[in-house]
């Protein structure tokens, strides 16, 4: 999979380019610093950041907890529809630049709920958002409603009911927040309920957690996809389940080194998941907090393993085939995508 120096510009470059879906990022972790400002001066908020840098320097975390700490004092700036439409619009431009051409996009309804915002008010903004990005650039996009689970179960289906009136709008349904003392199992009837509804359904798991709660989130909520998985590297028999089945992992490198799950990049499970024929994907999780988006993931990865393009291309596919989206747009896309390739070799 290693290039040679003369090789590796051109690897990098069709990585770049290429036709590409995301299938792990969250809207709220989009959120900018010069955005947050902005908002905050339009809602007349009291932000507890001075300046944008001053934001910046907050971004050390020690952990997963420390960041989601932040995390939601920023959410915290999204008060009416324009708020989430511009959020989304930001995040879709960018991800348009990166070859992006389908996201899947998660959203914390219960974040912004507890704070008085209304269910339809933050779906209304990001469909809003999605649909002026999809005119302006072509982007596709769908929405993924993602239950926090730091919250109770009872919590998690009552937001769901507030959900059912919008079923048609929303394209599946996923588990996020702190993986430590929240085991999928938590979470059990309430993804039976949204498998019920014939939904989709994704969730983190194989992070800080586990990877007990990788097989959790296979056996007991029948996830179509694991959101990171990164530790199913300890345990073999779990490597060669999930290459014999090719359930996707939505990889989301530098997040893993932001949150030292990783100590550095060149220590990242990647080339071995990779090499036990596991169905990975790179993504940015939350790219405002954790050094970038796609393109800088794709670029960090590159520096590390030095990958030639036929590994980015699988890399590529990957994510278009475990996509959520229409059988009809994913051949486009793949059809695409080949002729890059055979344009490249």
């Amino acid at each position: 999979m290693a290039t040679s120096a003369s090789t590796d510009d051109a690897a990098l470059a069709f990585a770049l380019a290429c036709p590409k879906a995301e299938l792990h990022v969250h809207i709220e972790g989009t959120l900018e610093p010069e955005l947050a400002f902005a908002l905050a001066q339009r809602n007349d908020i009291d932000f507890p950041y001075a300046s944008t840098d001053a934001l910046r320097a907050a971004y050390d975390f020690s952990d997963l907890q420390s960041f989601l700490d932040l995390y939601y004092a920023c959410a915290d700036v999204l008060r009416c529809e324009a708020d989430f439409h511009d959020l989304m619009l930001a995040y879709l431009r960018r991800a348009h630049r990166d070859g992006i051409v389908h996201a899947e996009i998660f959203f914390d309804p219960q974040t912004h709920t507890a704070r008085g915002i209304g269910f339809e008010t933050v779906l209304n903004g990001l469909e809003a958002g999605a649909a002026t990005a999809q005119a302006e650039c072509g982007i596709s996009s769908r929405l993924i409603l993602c239950f926090l689970r730091h919250l109770s179960e009872e919590d998690g289906f009552a937001t769901l009911a507030q959900a059912e009136p919008y079923l048609a709008r929303i394209h599946g349904f996923g588990l996020d927040s702190s993986e430590r003392g929240h085991p999928p199992v938590k979470f059990e009837r309430l993804f039976a309920r949204c498998r019920a509804l014939g939904k989709p359904v994704v969730a983190h798991a194989g992070e800080e957690g586990p990877p007990d709660y990788i097989y959790q989130a296979l056996d007991l909520l029948g996830v179509s996809r694991i959101d990171h998985g990164v530790r199913a590297s300890e345990d073999p028999a779990l490597l060669e389940r999930l290459a014999r089945e090719q359930i996707a992992l939505t990889v989301c490198p530098l997040s893993n080194v932001r949150l030292r799950v990783f100590p550095q990049m060149a220590m990242h499970t990647l080339p071995q998941l990779i090499g036990a024929g596991l169905k990975i994907t790179l993504n940015s999780d939350d790219p405002a907090y954790f050094g970038g988006y796609l393109g800088d993931n794709i670029r960090a990865v590159q520096a590390a393993f030095g990958w030639d393009a036929k590994t980015w291309y699988g890399l590529a596919r990957n994510s278009l085939e475990a996509s959520f989206a229409d059988e009809s747009d994913k051949a486009a896309w793949i059809e695409r995508l080949d002729r890059a390739y055979a344009e490249l070799r």
